[in-house]
């Protein structure tokens, strides 16, 4: 039999890790909100297969923030198509496997460092620094978006027959119509799902709060991280909020929750208003608008990036990685061990939707385990005490008590 044998589409996928894939196409703002966002490729034409799909996770009301991360999900998927020149008509497991195998060893682009060796863990942290290429939890992300992309074609009847990015049967039946009282069961993993990595919460200690608070440069930073670590808010809920969202009198602010969109209020110490009524003066014209706003050129309202960019020049001149995320741990960590609220009334601030998330935060910090046990270790060993041989243990029990000869 006469042919080649074809190559491997893991190895194929791995292997083409090692160079960049072309960065072709791009994910734009839509037209409204019946189409939030729209995936355009090379020559930038709108992908209509895409915009169909977003369509209808617009009619069933999904967050645009799901819409927007699922945009940029397949827009990996089709640039690796693009690449081995097949059409999302013809995709099969064997592109799924390049997918993964390119994720896996490709260097992120949103993970660009400076030249030298990064160490594994932050020492002044304890956190894990990121690595430069795509993590579980993208690739995961990844594979989700690109199933219920085809998913929504087969129910229309157009695509492949199969769904090219399998789905593990167990996971599915373990995940339907379980009770939230219910234990969580095992179950296996989906072909090519990597395996989750749950890292515990990291709240930022006193001292590291202090050095954190004093890199910031201005008001607004000040304000901003303040406001944070005294509401427990999601950064996006607090980059949200308006001028007129703030309660001075309640000291509180209202947000809107990321995951049922609805408005809660959220607690302001006197700290975070005192510095956000300093920011608030250097305001121009009305005090109206976004609350959060850039402060050089035009004034615009503050994006995430630039949120993180606050903390990322204050990480380069501490050495540390502290993220906006871990504010959020460090709100939570101090409710909990304030002795003042119970575990349901921090539920209440954090907005959990279970209780059992926001039990993750009485589990104690390393740094406080560690600085126990550094006591426990110069403490010095309690005196024994023995007695001659000869004496009976009933003898000595009566004498000095139970358990003297231990």
């Amino acid at each position: 039999m006469s042919g080649t044998i074809p190559e491997d589409p893991v190895r194929r996928g791995l292997r083409s890790g090692e160079i960049e894939l072309v960065r072709v196409g791009r994910v734009n703002a839509g037209s409204g909100p019946e189409e939030p966002y729209l995936v355009l490729d090379k020559d930038g034409n709108v992908v209509e297969a895409v915009s169909e799909w977003v369509r209808y996770m617009a009619v069933g009301d999904y967050s645009p923030r799901t819409i927007r991360s699922y945009c940029h999900a397949v827009l990996r998927w089709f640039r690796v198509l693009w690449q081995l020149d097949v059409g999302w008509e013809r995709a099969t497991e064997a592109e799924t496997a390049t997918l993964v195998g390119w994720l896996r060893v490709a260097p992120n682009p949103q993970r660009r460092r400076k030249p030298g060796a990064v160490a594994a863990v932050n020492l002044k942290t304890g956190k894990p620094n990121l690595g430069l290429g795509y993590g579980s939890a993208t690739i995961n992300l990844t594979l989700a978006a690109v199933r219920g992309f085809y998913d929504f074609h087969a129910h229309w009847a157009h695509g492949p027959v199969v769904n090219p990015v399998p789905e593990s049967p167990a996971r599915r039946r373990a995940l339907a119509h379980r009770s939230p009282l219910e234990p969580r069961h095992a179950y296996r993993r989906g072909t090519y799902r990597q395996r989750a990595q749950r890292a515990a919460p990291r709240s930022i200690p006193d001292a590291m709060w202090d050095q954190l608070f004093a890199q910031l440069p201005s008001d607004r930073d000040r304000a901003l991280v303040a406001c944070y670590v005294s509401s427990g808010a999601r950064a996006e809920e607090l980059l949200g909020a308006t001028v007129e969202d703030v309660d001075w009198a309640g000291q509180r602010m209202s947000v809107v929750s990321k995951g049922s969109r609805e408005r809660r209020m959220v607690p302001l110490s006197p700290e975070a208003l005192t510095w956000l009524g300093r920011y608030l003066q250097t305001f121009e014209g009305p005090v109206a608008g976004p609350l959060w706003r850039t402060m050089r050129g035009e004034s615009r309202p503050l994006t995430y990036g630039a949120a993180r960019r606050v903390l990322q020049r204050a990480n380069d001149a501490l050495g540390t990685n502290w993220t906006l995320h871990d504010l959020r741990h460090t709100a939570a960590a101090r409710m909990v061990s304030s002795g003042v609220l119970t575990l349901p009334e921090v539920q209440v601030v954090l907005g959990h939707a279970d209780l059992r998330t926001t039990s993750i935060y009485t589990v104690p910090r390393i740094e406080e385990v560690i600085d126990k046990m550094q006591d426990h270790y110069a403490r010095p060993a309690p005196p024994s005490r023995s007695f001659a041989p000869g004496y009976a243990d009933e003898d000595v029990a009566i004498v000095f008590g139970a358990g003297a000869d231990e």
